[in-house]
């Protein structure tokens, strides 16, 4: 690849710098806001009632944080495990959003979970990432785990493409 001064690349086919060059497949880019606006439209109100919340998104990418609540603790100050597998769930959905731009209306095939180590009395964050995106399936891994921390959980997801 040929290069301009200042370590400015030319595609080899054109004389135009790379940077110049429209994205002939351009994605609209989901903002963390209107991911918070999918959350509020499309889920359940108990989904919601847990206070996560969409913290990042990229494209195929998606942050979420489930904040520390009692409600959603067994002993000890433990987050229970059906509250994790539900911002795991959700927080796929929203990567599968991001990867498309807006909501995909879908439903969930397959989601499974494996718990590593507990988090106990601290918000949970959740990272989801679409791996592959079909004409009818969509597949999707999330990491769990507190914030600067080890991963507590993951989770996979196979969505059905509704639209």
């Amino acid at each position: 690849m040929k290069t301009l001064g200042q370590g400015r690349a030319l595609r080899p086919d054109t004389a135009l710098p790379v940077e110049e060059i429209a994205d002939p497949f351009p994605c609209p880019q989901l903002t963390a806001e209107a991911a918070n606006a999918i959350l509020a439209q499309n889920f359940a109100a108990w989904v919601l009632a847990s206070g996560i919340k969409v913290e990042a998104t990229g494209p195929e990418f998606a942050r979420l944080r489930l904040p520390f609540s009692a409600a959603l603790c067994r002993t000890g100050g433990m987050l229970c495990g059906q509250a994790l597998i539900t911002g795991a769930d959700t927080a796929m959905v929203i990567a599968l959003a991001a990867a498309s731009g807006d909501f995909e209306p879908c439903t969930t095939v397959d989601l499974t979970i494996s718990y590593m180590r507990p988090i106990s009395n601290a918000d949970a964050l959740l990272e989801a990432k679409l791996m592959r995106l079909g004409r009818s399936l969509a597949f999707c891994v999330c990491e769990m785990g507190e914030a600067g921390g080890k991963p507590a959980a993951f989770s996979t997801g196979t969505y059905a493409l509704l639209g």
